[in-house]
């Protein structure tokens, strides 16, 4: 869409805290008449709707738009946000599995600014599985790059708590 468009997505997802719980229906509304606007067939309508299900505690309605703007193309920087978003509301929904099956390729994707989100969401994923030294060596690798000092010793404990041989 064009750059008016994504403007006023930006807007009016930073008016989202203005709707508090009750009113959520409205802000949805809001999402939904910027998706009006979209051509038929777009990927950006069903992940804005999405995102809007899924930020006012909707993770069951959100799941299937989501795989809708995957299925329809959406790539870059949003279709790996809508990964991101995908595997975290699957983990809501009682499916971390299949969280984890989305996710783990984005561990190999050309790094950007949403590289933590994908290690954290990752990590909550496997710990719904049980799989807390996996979930916690990834918080650990992703904590280690911000931290002022320590960044080689943490980043060794992270790999030491799924390798300890190596």
């Amino acid at each position: 869409m064009d750059e008016d468009w994504e403007k006023r997505v930006d807007a009016a997802w930073a008016t989202f805290d203005e709707y508090p719980e009750e009113r959520a229906a409205e802000f949805r509304a809001v999402i939904d008449a910027l998706v009006a606007e979209l051509p038929e067939g777009s990927a950006l309508g069903p992940f804005e709707r999405a995102c809007a299900w899924d930020s006012t505690g909707h993770s069951d309605k959100a799941v299937p738009l989501y795989r809708e703007a995957l299925e329809k193309g959406l790539r870059g920087y949003k279709g790996r946000r809508a990964r991101i978003q995908l595997s975290s509301s699957l983990r809501n929904v009682g499916q971390p599995e299949e969280g984890v099956k989305l996710l783990t390729p984005e561990l190999d994707a050309p790094s950007d600014e949403l590289d933590d989100a994908v290690r954290a969401t990752l990590a909550l994923c496997l710990s719904s599985l049980g799989r807390d030294r996996e979930g916690l060596s990834l918080v650990l690798g992703a904590l280690a790059r911000h931290l002022p000092r320590y960044q080689r010793s943490m980043a060794n404990y992270a790999r030491a708590l799924v390798d300890p041989e190596g």
